[in-house]
């Protein structure tokens, strides 16, 4: 009972950054609900041992990993569920305020591959460093650093003029 309590504490208190986290990963509202009560249940699973043996952050960080790890994990099986369009949409248009630029941020880091968006929603968002962004990818920093590269560019490719009003917020 008290190990539940433990762990109900735990899963509350950070249920809100995880989602966050796994909402710009995936962009989908859905599966990043699905994403998140996956890698809490891992984390239950393994509870009594993972309290005897981290710390606050130790525990925070495995969480991020497990979630980053179960988010990869998923898109690699759920290729075949991609929707196929006859046209691709324009670019949205310079957004006027806060939230339309947000949410097109949110588009444009949906159309980066699934580890170059991880990679910088933990760099940029979770405000990690290379290495501990390699140490949660299981990849070497070089290739975190390679991933980065391409991934700014490409948002900066999408973004256009938008990405100097997203400095502005």
């Amino acid at each position: 009972m008290e190990r539940a309590l433990d762990f109900e504490e735990f899963a509350s208190s950070r249920t809100r950054r995880l989602f966050q986290v796994a909402y710009l990963m995936c962009g989908d509202w859905h599966q990043a609900q699905d994403l998140v009560q996956t890698a809490l249940a891992k984390m239950f699973a393994v509870w009594p041992r993972l309290r005897r043996r981290e710390d606050e952050p130790g525990l925070d960080a495995y969480a991020r990993t497990v979630l980053l790890r179960t988010y990869l994990s998923q898109r690699r099986l759920k290729r075949s569920t991609e929707v196929v369009l006859a046209e691709m949409p324009d670019n949205p248009q310079p957004a006027g305020h806060g939230s339309d630029l947000k949410l097109t941020l949110a588009a444009a880091l949906g159309q980066l591959p699934p580890r170059n968006r991880a990679v910088v929603v933990l760099r940029y968002l979770e405000d990690h460093s290379i290495e501990a962004v390699a140490d949660m990818m299981g990849i070497s920093a070089g290739a975190v650093k390679s991933l980065n590269t391409r991934s700014l560019a490409r948002l900066r490719e999408i973004l256009g003029e938008d990405r100097e009003l997203l400095f502005r917020l």
